[in-house]
């Protein structure tokens, strides 16, 4: 599960083989666990545990690292569509 990167606490990461599901972000802070989805716009999806100002402060980061986490996918994806 490639970590795409950590902030304040925060790790933003996505799993290898989750089939075909389009770009999302898993986050973990504090042994809570959250989803993301990030087009057409960055909505959570799921959340098992972060408080909602946790939640506040994952979107804001996700946010600021959105062209990051894009990239970070499509490069990991298109690597393993080549295997």
């Amino acid at each position: 599960m490639p970590t795409v990167f950590r902030k304040n606490g925060y790790r933003f990461f996505f799993y290898s083989e989750e089939g075909n599901e389009p770009i999302h972000i898993h986050v973990s802070y504090g042994g809570a666990l959250a989803k993301f989805w990030i087009n057409p716009e960055v909505v959570l999806s799921s959340n098992i545990g972060l408080k909602v100002q946790e939640i506040k402060k994952a979107k804001l980061l996700i946010l600021e690292n959105q062209s990051l986490i894009e990239e970070k996918w499509n490069e990991y994806h298109e690597k393993r569509r080549k295997l």
